[in-house]
């Protein structure tokens, strides 16, 4: 059944490098009148964003030997069976982008999944090179996107729409486009609405959770539009200055260890895990 799955975002690689070849000249024509001091690419950035980019492909091989057997085990036990037609491709993607929402929020609400999904958001710059920043130590797919398939989404299908879903927020990692006509700007998450997402300020700080539909953002109040008189500010709200890819993947690990260290009461320990970024107990908890 899985061998009928396409793999999307291996094909996607020649679209990506010349994607990123018409950024460049684009954003060379663009930079007077850009937006933010971040516009363009940085030479180390870039390569420490393709370097997470390929490690982790090779690491979705290993999601995958997980995903797989717990795929299949819930199709086995599924409740109903949407078929593959348009009902099943239309359940697969909304599905998928439904359950990304509450992945990637809880990414940035709980501290040990922030401690993996904060190496996307570390380069200080936003072109489409920052779209190939993905993290090299997920784990945490398993939670949300196999049990689609209980609720009658075969297992190729659920990993084609999550191909689909990744390579669609390819393109919204990027300066060279403004915003998109308003009914665009309503439903989809655009270059515009992700540009939010990436922002440090603190008005754009967890905001724009959206894969594909930004429509779950505003139904559960999570949006925030771009400001013309607040340019993003990226990266995190302190930086790291690195662009080695294993300090990127583990500076957040590190230091949620050094916070786990420090605190007394294993109550209290265990809540730094579950906690959001910035979490600190309580003074008289301490």
């Amino acid at each position: 059944m899985l061998t009928r799955h396409i793999p999307i975002t291996t094909y996607a690689i020649p679209f990506y490098a010349l994607a990123i070849a018409v950024e460049l000249m684009a954003l060379g024509r663009a930079r007077a009148g850009a937006r933010s001091r971040a516009v363009g690419y940085r030479t180390p950035d870039t390569l420490a964003s393709l370097s997470m980019g390929v490690g982790s492909l090779v690491v979705g091989l290993a999601i995958a030997a997980v995903d797989v057997p717990i795929s299949l085990f819930a199709w086995h036990h599924r409740l109903l069976d949407l078929g593959t037609g348009a009902l099943g491709w239309a359940a697969a993607l909304v599905a998928w982008d439904f359950s990304y929402y509450w992945n990637h929020r809880a990414g940035h609400r709980i501290r040990i999944l922030w401690a993996n999904h904060v190496q996307h958001h570390s380069s200080r710059h936003y072109n489409l090179s920052t779209a190939l920043r993905q993290p090299v130590t997920s784990f945490n797919e398993w939670l949300f996107f196999p049990t689609l398939c209980l609720f009658g989404i075969e297992p190729w299908l659920v990993f084609a729409a999550g191909g689909i879903n990744l390579v669609y927020q390819f393109w919204i990692h990027t300066e060279a486009i403004d915003h998109l006509p308003r009914p665009i700007e309503l439903v989809f998450n655009t270059p515009s609405h992700h540009r939010v997402h990436h922002g440090s300020n603190r008005r754009y700080l967890d905001r724009n959770y959206g894969g594909i539909l930004i429509i779950w953002d505003r139904l559960f109040h999570t949006f925030e539009a771009e400001a013309a008189d607040e340019p993003v500010v990226y990266g995190l709200t302190t930086n790291i200055a690195t662009f080695n890819p294993l300090r990127i993947a583990t500076h957040e690990y590190a230091a949620l260890a050094r916070d786990v260290a420090r605190t007394t009461g294993w109550w209290r320990a265990a809540q730094r895990l579950v906690r959001p970024p910035g979490w600190e107990p309580a003074p008289a908890d301490s």
